[in-house]
């Protein structure tokens, strides 16, 4: 339970970092019900998915969020959380996710 919580609070710190420019943003946060989240997703034209919030403490998406600080740091250039995958890969993880 307390490596949950930890992973979680890491991942909120890490999307805090990520939006707190961007807050002013109506586009980052439109259209978001409570408790998800919008992303970026994509290689070159990025697509936006709106995911669950809980899906930010999975290990696989942490490793996600990792590559996305690793490639853009905390400036995301489409104004919200980008993540650098294809977008293939990125629903057979949110379709792993959801099953799980």
């Amino acid at each position: 339970m307390g490596i949950q919580l930890i992973g979680l609070v890491h991942a909120k710190q890490k999307l805090q970092r990520t939006l707190s420019a961007r807050i002013g943003n109506a586009e980052a946060t439109s259209n978001v019900p409570k408790g998800h989240i919008a992303v970026y997703v994509g290689e070159g034209n990025r697509k936006r998915f709106v995911i669950p919030i809980s899906f930010l403490n999975h290990p696989l998406f942490q490793d996600l969020l990792n590559r996305a600080e690793e490639e853009f740091g905390f400036n995301h250039p489409m104004g919200g959380l980008t993540i650098p995958c294809s977008e293939e890969y990125f629903i057979s993880i949110t379709t792993i996710l959801n099953c799980s």
